[in-house]
């Protein structure tokens, strides 16, 4: 097992950038859903309210976690010296972010389609969730581009067990925009007429 080494400059610099970009994306989306809860209790008695949310927002639940799952899985294979499995891991994950993508373009779709959004789409609560799941989907395309670079320059053999910053701070994005997604899903759950099975 590779000794514990103290993080170089360069690597405390980067997690210090990095920091300040989560902190600034999690005041972004924290107050974002704030507003959304205002939002939604103002317009509490429209039709909007009372629309179904799309059962592929689950499926598209389900990727996200199993992303979480594979990025942290990469960090753990990279402290071993590992950068071929962790390029590999970093390329599942890649692929399940591809996943999660279409499943919530086929959601957008199917919530467009309801009669409630064709009707008054620049209003209400129904289209909130979709304003506020689109500005998810385009940080989720920042986390494919990262998981992209960084699973090739693994594959390059650019990262080892004293350098992985790179590999930690996508991870770290993935795990934030796991827990935003996981509660936006559950303000939406709690302002429509949730999921109907």
């Amino acid at each position: 097992m590779p000794e514990r080494t103290v993080p170089q400059p360069l690597d405390r610099q980067q997690w210090q950038g990095a920091a300040l970009f989560l902190a600034s994306l999690f005041m972004f989306f924290v107050s974002s859903i704030i507003l959304y809860f205002l939002y939604a209790y103002w317009r509490r008695d429209e039709p909007q309210a009372a629309m179904e949310l799309p059962g592929m927002f689950l499926i598209s639940t389900v990727a996200l976690l199993g992303i979480s799952v594979l990025v942290h899985k990469a960090t753990k294979l990279v402290r071993r010296d590992r950068c071929s499995a962790t390029a590999t891991v970093l390329g599942l994950a890649t692929v399940l972010s591809f996943v999660f993508m279409v499943a919530q373009g086929y959601s957008m779709w199917q919530m467009l389609q309801t009669p409630q959004m064709r009707n008054g789409f620049y209003q209400g609560v129904g289209s909130m969730v979709v304003v506020l799941a689109i500005l998810h989907a385009l940080h989720v395309v920042g986390g494919i581009i990262a998981l992209g670079l960084v699973g090739a320059r693994c594959y390059e053999g650019r990262y080892d067990h004293e350098r992985h910053g790179a590999v930690d701070f996508a991870a770290a994005y993935w795990h934030f925009l796991d827990l935003v997604w996981l509660f936006m899903l559950a303000a939406f759950w709690s302002t429509t007429a949730g999921f109907n099975f």
